[in-house]
């Protein structure tokens, strides 16, 4: 989205979006349309802008969960371990059992 200047001097607003993969440029116009049509595009584009830092947010709010998450589930698998052992269990393949004798 630019302002562009002709030849003779005026000023005129183009977009440009992509289409099929390749970039196509839109003449909008000058004047008071030009005008209007650049606020409409900053004022999307700000909306665009402000959607995607709440998403940033929402992510790392979730990742921050996610690592205390991890940290308890640590923290609790070696209480167990520690409780199982003092019971006299031992892992075998990933697994539990009781010692024998």
């Amino acid at each position: 989205m630019a302002w562009e200047t002709r030849k003779r001097g005026d000023w005129y607003y183009t977009r440009t979006r992509r289409e099929h993969g390749r970039f196509v440029r839109e003449y909008v116009g000058g004047g008071i349309v030009g005008e209007v049509a650049a606020m409409l595009d900053a004022e999307e584009r700000a909306e665009r802008d402000a959607e995607r830092a709440r998403m940033r947010a929402e992510h790392e709010q979730a990742r921050e969960v996610s690592e205390a998450l991890a940290a308890l589930e640590a923290v609790t698998r070696e209480a167990i371990a520690d409780v199982l052992h003092a019971e006299g269990f031992h892992r075998h393949n990933r697994t539990w059992r009781r010692k024998r004798g």
